[in-house]
């Protein structure tokens, strides 16, 4: 089965081991260990629970360390892009652009990118999910974390 073609709506990664299988079960012992503490108080039922909160807070961050790298990369990808398609006036403002800024604009085509690049310059579109909002000729990203 072919996957369907990547849009606004689709676009974000779902990892359902991690959102749908690890999440909850992590989820699951720190409330189960959080009531041990709270009814059955003791030093061992409370270092359960700090441990499954430290474990809880570790897989995220070992889910949210690796996207703040993905998102250093684009932004090093996006403006060696910008520095072929944009015209010469634009070039001088590729260091204005944010990082959310460039992750939104990673899914314009290469046909689209100066145009928005400049709108989204000039409006002051600051929200990354604003900037995908406005690509109308969508470039698909499959190779995200």
């Amino acid at each position: 089965m072919s996957k369907p073609a990547q849009n606004f709506e689709n676009h974000a990664k779902f990892v359902p081991v991690f959102h749908y299988v690890m999440a909850p079960l992590l989820m699951a012992s720190v409330l189960y260990f959080g009531y041990r503490a709270a009814t059955a108080f003791s030093v061992e039922n409370l270092m359960f629970f700090l441990f499954s909160v430290g474990t809880f807070l570790a897989s995220f961050i070992a889910r949210i360390f690796p996207l703040g790298v993905q998102d250093r990369v684009i932004r090093l990808e996006e403006r060696m892009r910008m520095e072929r398609l944009l015209p010469d006036d634009m070039k001088a403002r590729i260091g204005d652009f944010s990082t959310a800024q460039l992750v939104g604009l990673r899914f314009a085509s290469d046909d689209e990118l100066p145009d928005l690049a400049r709108r989204v310059l000039d409006e002051g579109m600051t929200d990354r999910k604003a900037v995908k909002g406005a690509v109308k000729n969508w470039r698909a990203d499959d190779q995200r974390i």
